[in-house]
């Protein structure tokens, strides 16, 4: 790690992110580059080798990013409220997660690549904030389904953490593969990323 005060370091990883988040908007994982990435930072390319090795580790950083914030969600949904009922909880959670599509999008992508070429540290990092949504789920699970057993919230936790994997290639569809799934002939409805996740969460509570 690079010399300079916490506040620098944070400051510059963070443009780090950013840069790397807005050229995920319209390019692919594969096509972005370390010199991409550099081009749109306020500063030189081998300055980045000083916070992150390799492209995959800014995008796992991206990724974390991406959990804290469903987490300040998830909490605002815990504190906030009292009482929920079942279509409630799917509601709000469903509503997280749709505010959350890039998260889905890097779901949707290859994570086992991404984390083979991360530090230790920094995907441990990861892991911290990807835990910490699954324990403010059980958490809202806890608190507003009391009935709830812990083996039947840990059931939930393991059908709907792999399910999220899934929702982003099954709602953010091109022209192309509509085109494709027509010609095919495969009858498929389209849903919005609230629709498929809130139809989901009904079904497990």
């Amino acid at each position: 790690m690079p010399k300079g005060s916490p506040e620098r370091t944070a400051a510059r990883q963070e443009e780090i992110i950013s840069a790397c988040e807005k050229l995920y908007q319209t390019m692919s994982f594969k096509d972005i580059t370390l010199k991409e990435i550099g081009n749109e930072t306020s500063f030189s390319r081998p300055t980045i080798y000083n916070y992150y090795q390799t492209k995959e580790e800014i995008f796992l950083a991206l990724f974390e990013r991406e959990y804290i914030r469903w987490n300040e969600e998830l909490q605002s949904i815990l504190l906030d409220n009292e009482k929920l009922s079942k279509e409630q909880i799917a509601e709000k959670l469903a509503t997280s997660i749709a505010n959350r599509k890039q998260l889905l999008k890097l779901l949707a992508m290859n994570n086992y690549d991404m984390e083979a070429n991360s530090r230790p540290e920094l995907l441990t990092s990861f892991k911290i904030a990807y835990g910490e949504s699954m324990k403010n789920v059980c958490k809202i699970l806890t608190k507003f389904c009391p009935e709830k057993s812990v083996q039947e919230i840990q059931d939930f936790i393991y059908v709907f953490f792999p399910f999220m994997f899934g929702i982003y290639p099954y709602t953010a569809v091109t022209d192309k593969q509509r085109e494709a799934m027509k010609q095919a002939d495969v009858d498929y409805v389209y849903q919005s990323v609230f629709e498929i996740t809130n139809n989901c969460l009904l079904k497990l509570l």
